[in-house]
């Protein structure tokens, strides 16, 4: 897959998609990158990190999180865009956005991925991606992330995921060769689902399409680790995604701690690649 000049050969290694949430509520890092300048030089100590992409947000979507207005969140992610292109030259950018007209202004200002939490469910948002030529990540989402927790049952959540991420894509007319599909960790799924869908990650292969997990710091983990904050989570996070990885079964983790779990990774795919 091409990202703008980066090509991405999926299997040798696990890639990371570093963090850039320009928000005042996010659930672990709300507030500490509202400003421009402040997420600029995160994004690039991000990136010397070792971050591969890096995924820049302007609106929440933690459980219960209220909406945004367009104009809110271009004013918060375009000159982040324009500052980490500038201070990044290659680096992938990402738009984590669930809104058509943000998605293209960011695209304009060079974003060449789109990262859609309700799976390009808005036709003009398929529309726009296929138009661009930009990739994007289909995530799995039910509801929106104000109602999505009431909408958490299922009779088989691996094969329901799978087959809402298998119409989404269909539905969408992108290319398959720029799409990348996104299991929803956290969004409309109890713990015990979380937990089902990274035990059978390696069963959305049948998709034919790479795999993005995110994990990074969500609450099943803190249930799991008894961590209550969530930026204290990281080891809890960089274990969900080493596993993950030395399976075989991810190709890109989205996560806020690149260091730790760039290390780990090293790790866990040489023991994949053995």
């Amino acid at each position: 897959m091409r990202l703008g000049s980066r090509e991405f050969t999926w299997g040798p290694r696990t890639f990371v998609m570093g963090i850039v949430n320009v928000t005042p509520d996010s659930f672990s890092d709300g507030g500490q990158f509202i400003d421009a300048g402040a997420a600029i030089a995160h994004g690039t100590e991000l990136v010397a990190q070792g971050a591969d992409v890096l995924d820049v947000g302007g609106e929440s979507t933690r459980p219960g999180a209220a909406e945004v207005t367009e104009a809110d969140e271009l004013a918060r992610v375009l000159p982040v865009i324009d500052g980490l292109i500038r201070a990044c030259p290659g680096v992938p950018i990402s738009i984590d956005t669930m809104k058509p007209g943000v998605a293209q202004r960011a695209i304009d200002a060079g974003a060449v991925m789109v990262n859609d939490v309700t799976g390009l469910r808005d036709p003009g948002m398929a529309a726009l991606v296929s138009q661009t030529g930009v990739a994007a990540c289909v995530m799995h989402m039910r509801g929106t992330p104000r109602t999505m927790q009431q909408q958490a049952e299922y009779v088989d959540v691996v094969a329901e995921v799978i087959e809402g991420l298998r119409l989404a894509v269909e539905r969408s007319g992108v290319d398959r060769s720029r799409l990348l599909v996104d299991p929803g960790i956290g969004f409309a799924k109890t713990l015990e689902q979380n937990l089902t869908l990274l035990r059978r990650l390696g069963e959305l292969r049948v998709l034919g399409l790479p795999v993005l997990l995110g994990t990074s710091r969500k609450a099943f983990l803190g249930t799991l680790s008894g961590v209550k904050t969530p930026a204290e989570r990281v080891q809890a996070s960089v274990a969900s995604v080493a596993i993950a990885a030395a399976q075989g079964v991810v190709d890109l983790v989205r996560v806020h701690d690149v260091r730790p779990t760039r290390e780990a990774l090293a790790v866990a795919d040489a023991l994949r690649a053995n």
